[in-house]
């Protein structure tokens, strides 16, 4: 699910652990968040590129910090949380086709929410914060606009995988979203699966993206 708010329960919270590594420009703030997810047992700590989730703690998305992203997700395969100080507009949709499953705003990085974002990120799920979804929906529907129609509007993508991924961009749930079309869940997971596999995207986010960046919603 892509939404604004945390998609993890108290109750998933407690039942599982995900292998986490953390990555920071500089030690004070990798310690940080060692920190602040040591005290979770959902979470288990490693030093190495066995984790499923990757912390990446940028100021801001400068080159460099792209350049790292870009590296966890496609040569160590990861999911990535990403904490950041700052993302400009011109830079929200290569965080997105990155693969960074879910972004929270350095500000806001309590050990519960980073919690959340790492079980989020680790299911395969997008989370992004409410005015940075706004943004990112806004900034390409700018681009679109204007532009000359789109032959073929829905080629690369069926209607029914049109329908889902725009409630997912709308921030509802594999069951919200079943209930609004009237699908079985099943048939909802089936149909990202398939979407996500056949155009080789990393997640529900990538997804919504590049609906996005190519006019589909």
């Amino acid at each position: 699910m892509l939404s604004s708010q945390p998609a993890a329960s108290a109750s998933v919270l407690t039942a599982r652990r995900v292998r986490v590594v953390v990555t920071a420009p500089d030690p004070i703030s990798r310690e940080g968040v060692v920190s602040q997810l040591r005290r979770h047992p959902e979470v288990d700590l490693c030093e190495d590129d066995s984790a499923t989730v990757a912390v990446l703690v940028e100021d801001v998305l400068d080159e460099a910090a792209l350049a790292r992203l870009r590296r966890v997700v496609r040569s160590e395969g990861a999911r990535v949380v990403l904490v950041v100080g700052t993302i400009r507009e011109n830079e929200l949709l290569d965080v997105m086709e990155c693969g960074a499953g879910a972004i929270v705003w350095r500000r806001e990085a309590t050990a519960h929410r980073l919690v959340q974002a790492v079980l989020t990120a680790a299911d395969g799920g997008g989370d992004l914060p409410a005015d940075l979804l706004g943004r990112l929906i806004s900034q390409v529907g700018r681009l679109h606009r204007g532009s000359a129609d789109h032959p073929g509007a829905f080629l690369g993508l069926t209607s029914r995988e049109v329908d889902v991924v725009r409630l997912v961009a709308e921030g509802l749930d594999t069951s919200e979203i079943a209930a609004k079309l009237s699908y079985s869940e099943r048939t909802v997971k089936n149909v990202m699966h398939g979407l996500t596999t056949r155009l080789r995207l990393r997640n529900r986010s990538h997804a919504v993206a590049y609906a996005l960046r190519e006019g589909y919603i």
